[in-house]
């Protein structure tokens, strides 16, 4: 599942030897579609592209086009856990990325049968969005949760 966002880079990682056949490097971008709630993303870079983030530093606006990814993973005790990645494919500077597409980009997410929630509409005229139609949870809003103190 292919989507793309754009963001602000929050933090960039270094490179870790995972095996002696795999590297992952992790970032994390600050998403400001809804400045009110911004969201920081973790997204992964693997083997030869972990590269990729050498040109650029924090602060820098960045175009990502990534991949949703998960898996299952059972522990030794026969308890059952999912993981998510984000797995990046292409960054690039999103100035660059906006003269280089300009309108031509249609809304994404109705290309892809109406799925996921990666793609956005630059006709509009507005920054690309990350997640269309977002509706803060009550959490979010600091309202009916004694969870509140949870990091997520």
């Amino acid at each position: 599942m292919g989507m793309e966002t754009v963001g602000k880079l929050h933090t960039i990682f270094e490179t870790k030897q995972v095996s002696e056949r795999f590297s992952k490097r992790e970032f994390v971008v600050e998403l400001t579609d809804n400045p009110k709630y911004p969201q920081m993303v973790l997204f992964q870079l693997t083997g030869d592209r972990c590269a990729m983030l050498d040109e650029f530093r924090v602060g820098d606006s960045v175009l990502i086009e990534f991949s949703l990814r998960g898996r299952e993973w059972k522990s030794p005790s026969g308890e059952t856990k999912y993981f998510n990645s984000l797995d990046v494919w292409k960054v690039e500077p999103a100035r660059n990325a906006a003269n280089a597409r300009g309108t031509q980009r249609g809304n994404q997410r109705s290309s892809q049968g109406g799925g996921g929630g990666g793609g956005y509409n630059r006709n509009d005229g507005d920054a690309p969005s990350a997640t269309r139609d977002y509706e803060p949870r009550p959490s979010d809003l600091g309202q009916g949760s004694d969870m509140e103190d949870l990091p997520f």
